[in-house]
């Protein structure tokens, strides 16, 4: 079964997708990203796009079940799912990966965003990147995903929502203010340069949780310069980096890449970003995303936002000292 199924009462759709239930776990002798599997270059890559063999969702979707009547609706799961693997070396994690190789890495984010956005039935485009087996990962080949759903996800709907509010009531981009405001204050500032400002925001739901926000107003990377996004993937491994250096381990995570829509209705008002959200509170302690944070959509951090940002910009400084790759 593969559907897409509509929620009245909160207006959002899910996907229903029962032939991923058949993933399976892979052996550990042998992974399809990697070269001599038959699925990628023999010659070997830097960066390279591969089908999601078990995709949500699909331009060559099936009809969905003879189901749906009255508030039950449904329709095909249309849309684009996609693995971006990040190196053809199996164990290598981002943190080790050249400027040069990054700046491959943030071209093939932008151009899956370009290609994607190219499909009118196609609403939004996520990228993002599961990191580690605590968040369900399978695959420890580093890679991150993207899809391209015919429906913009809830919790882009609310920002987008919140955004809106706030250019009709000031004229002004509400994550522009936020970034001024975070930069003003200065105690949640991790890493500031030309192009982006990374920083635990004052409203982290999560301990360690971490934000990547362009200086410029800029809707969705396409938008981005060159050296905009050179500095994109600098960024993101550097902050990666920081990450497996705060408890000495490769560091568990949720990257979401925040690009607006590509209609271009909100390019005024939205503003690109990146979030990366930490499972773990601790280095022997995960915190859980349970009943009042899954339930009721109240996130409760058991940790100071403040006083995590100290601990990550120490973790920053000391792997801007021991990455091959200084900062």
């Amino acid at each position: 079964m593969a559907e897409l199924r509509y929620n009245p009462v909160i207006r959002d759709w899910l996907m229903v997708a029962s032939h991923r239930q058949m993933r399976p776990q892979m052996p550990e002798d042998w992974c399809p990203f990697c070269v001599g599997s038959g699925k990628v270059p023999d010659e070997g890559f830097d960066v390279y796009r591969y089908p999601n063999d078990f995709p949500a969702l699909s331009q060559e979707p099936p009809e969905p079940d003879d189901i749906a009547g009255g508030l039950f609706m449904t329709k095909p799961s249309y849309g684009r799912c996609e693995v971006l693997l990040y190196s053809d070396a199996h164990n290598v994690r981002l943190a080790e990966l050249s400027n040069e190789h990054v700046h491959k890495l943030a071209r093939m984010w932008y151009e899956v965003y370009s290609e994607f956005a190219c499909d009118s039935k196609i609403k939004y485009v996520f990228i993002f990147e599961n990191r580690g087996a605590v968040v369900g990962v399978t695959m420890p080949h580093p890679h991150g995903q993207v899809y391209g759903y015919p429906f913009v996800p809830r919790v882009l709907q609310q920002e987008l929502v919140g955004a809106k509010a706030h250019y009709d009531k000031t004229d002004k981009c509400i994550f522009c203010d936020l970034l001024e405001q975070e930069l003003s204050d200065n105690r949640r500032i991790i890493y500031d340069n030309e192009f982006f400002t990374l920083y635990t925001p004052f409203f982290a739901p999560t301990a360690y949780c971490t934000h990547i926000t362009a200086k410029r107003h800029i809707s969705n990377i396409t938008q981005m310069t060159d050296a905009e996004l050179d500095a994109l993937g600098e960024i993101s491994r550097d902050a990666s980096a920081m990450y497996d250096i705060l408890f000495d381990m490769p560091f568990p995570y949720m990257m979401c890449m925040h690009n607006a829509p590509p209609d271009g209705e909100s390019d005024r008002f939205f503003h690109f970003h990146i979030e990366f959200i930490p499972p773990m509170r601790a280095a022997d302690k995960q915190q859980f995303f349970a009943s009042s944070e899954m339930g009721a959509g109240a996130w409760c951090n058991p940790t100071c936002p403040e006083e995590k940002a100290v601990e990550l910009r120490a973790a920053w400084s000391k792997a801007k000292q021991e990455t091959a790759h200084p900062f």
